[in-house]
């Protein structure tokens, strides 16, 4: 039965399903690689447009702000508009508001631009796995969400390298014109090879024949709700978080449409967003564990070329050369996964996925000041093993059980858990960063006492050295103690980095059991079963 529902709703037509996955990748990868190729080329995004560096933050913020308030909305577009038609127009803003981004002449017209930007591209994920989903049976689902993970998980580790690799010998510009061909492509074969299934244009139909019931007041909820929380995480720490007004506000404003929103939600008949599913066992568990994924992701993702160009003064090529053998990893693995779910339950891998992660976090816990290439190739690699066995099985539990008719929804609030878990991830690994270096700058300053025979030997050192290169003594005195000050500030923000990758490895161990909620898909089919049977019989 759910396989002849799932054929009915099928996005190939006569075309084969898995040609259908490698179309809808193609944008995928395109719009996860711009979400970490910016990052890189921020500081020169900067001073190309004569902005200061929190002036250029807002080039992300606004992005993710757009993002964020379309995505939880973009299943009820999909089904008001249809959704081929929907997914068509999401790739054709993306990228012509991609080619705008390139052109920009100043600051404040990239902004713009990147809100269009973001506009487009929050509700391609969310259709792209209801396409998946609807157009694979339950028992194909986890090999077409390997297919898809490729692009999903392994744009952002390649898109630091990419990235750099553009900025450092051509212009920021082409971070933006990259996504051209790709988005161009994307909806040429869109058009041609995809399908429209005759059962969701009638029900798109049924929908509209009383009218279009539109529920602004949820629709306005849910914006104020996630772009204001967008805002506050992403600004947060750059304002000093509650000290701020600023900050206070959006805090606020979020605090209070949230609270609004559930109940409105659950008493409309016709919700922008189904926030019941949130409250049930197999998808609320798979929307935490993807959060925490999320923050895994898209936290390391920008921390580690943050740590290599400021504390070892990597190009941001180099630095994204680093993070490659992990996307090599993730690329072998994701095939295995893939196989992997479709023989044990989801939720054993997940155990074993999040066991990983967070085995490979607390190996990076050994980080030193003479850290090397290998050192942060290695970490990476041990990092990316887990991801695959992770992305996956949730993935395929979240759609367990669920009405062919919610699969749009799902599809949105799982991109939203990723979103916001990403979004809370960065945020709090900043906040640890900048607190605790400061902290344990306190720390090792009190070690630099005159009475403390190591710091004396140790200035002497190297006031010796820089008299031997041909300053004279009480210049090199100075030069000796500005030396140790680096040191020590350099030490200091080894040592946050340390605690976030501690924090996060005990979080993530903390994750394990969680899974242990989820229901294996064959026993929720017989209990579905069971539940037909007795409504038959009555």
């Amino acid at each position: 039965m759910a396989s002849d529902q799932s054929e009915s709703r099928s996005a190939a037509g006569e075309h084969n399903p898995w040609l259908i996955a490698i179309i809808v990748s193609i944008a995928t990868f395109m719009l996860v690689l711009d979400t970490s190729i910016a990052n890189v080329a921020l500081r020169n995004i900067a001073g190309s447009l004569a902005a200061g560096m929190d002036e250029s933050t807002w080039v992300i913020t606004t992005y993710l702000v757009a993002n964020s308030v379309v995505i939880p909305v973009s299943g009820w577009l999909a089904s008001v508009i249809g959704r081929k038609r929907y997914y068509m127009l999401c790739v054709a803003t993306f990228t012509i508001a991609s080619l705008l981004c390139g052109l920009a002449p100043n600051l404040e017209m990239l902004i713009v631009f990147r809100i269009l930007q973001g506009l487009g591209g929050g509700g391609m994920a969310p259709s792209e796995q209801s396409i998946l989903a609807d157009t694979f049976p339950p028992e194909k689902r986890s090999q077409a969400f390997a297919l898809y993970g490729i692009a999903v998980i392994v744009a952002p580790t390649v898109g630091p390298t990419i990235g750099g690799w553009l900025t450092d010998h051509f212009s920021w510009h082409w971070i933006f014109f990259i996504n051209v061909p790709f988005g161009v492509m994307s909806i040429a074969l869109v058009q041609w090879l995809l399908v429209e299934p005759d059962v969701l244009e009638r029900e798109r139909r049924e929908r509209l024949k009383g009218g279009l019931r539109i529920d602004f007041v949820g629709f306005i909820l849910v914006a104020t709700a996630l772009g204001s929380l967008e805002i506050f995480l992403d600004q947060g720490q750059r304002n000093d978080w509650f000290a701020s007004s600023f900050i206070t506000t959006f805090a606020v404003l979020s605090a209070i449409s949230f609270l609004l929103l559930i109940p409105w939600e659950l008493s409309h008949r016709d919700p922008v967003v189904d926030v019941r599913l949130l409250f049930t066992r197999q998808f609320g568990t798979s929307f935490l564990v993807m959060m925490a994924v999320g923050a895994v992701l898209f936290s390391t993702t920008q921390l580690m070329p943050q740590l290599q160009q400021t504390a070892f003064e990597y190009t941001a090529t180099l630095s994204g050369l680093s993070m490659m053998p992990g996307g090599i990893a993730m690329l072998v693995l994701m095939p295995v996964s893939g196989f992997a779910a479709g023989l044990i339950q989801p939720k054993y891998l997940i155990m074993a996925g999040m066991s990983v992660v967070a085995v490979a976090l607390w190996h990076m816990t050994s980080l030193t000041p003479d850290a090397s290439f290998r050192f942060f190739a290695f970490a990476r690699v041990f990092l990316m093993i887990g991801l695959p066995f992770l992305f996956i099985p949730i993935s395929t539990a979240a759609y367990v059980g669920l009405a062919p008719q919610q699969t749009n929804q799902a599809s949105a609030l799982i991109n939203v858990a990723r979103n916001i878990g990403g979004s809370i991830g960065v945020s709090l690994s900043n906040t640890v960063i900048a607190q605790n270096a400061q902290l344990h700058q306190s720390n090792l300053v009190g070690h630099t006492a005159q009475s403390s025979s190591i710091y004396q030997q140790v200035l002497r050192e190297v006031t010796d050295h820089f008299v031997a290169q041909g300053s004279p003594m009480v210049e090199a005195k100075q030069q000796a103690i500005g030396w140790v000050g680096q040191l020590i500030a350099r030490q200091a923000s080894l040592l946050a980095y340390v605690d976030v990758f501690r924090y996060c490895a005990v979080a993530t161990a903390l994750f394990v059991p969680i899974a242990l909620l989820l229901r294996s898909p064959k026993s929720r089919r017989r209990e579905e079963e069971q539940g037909h049977e007795i409504t038959a019989g009555q």
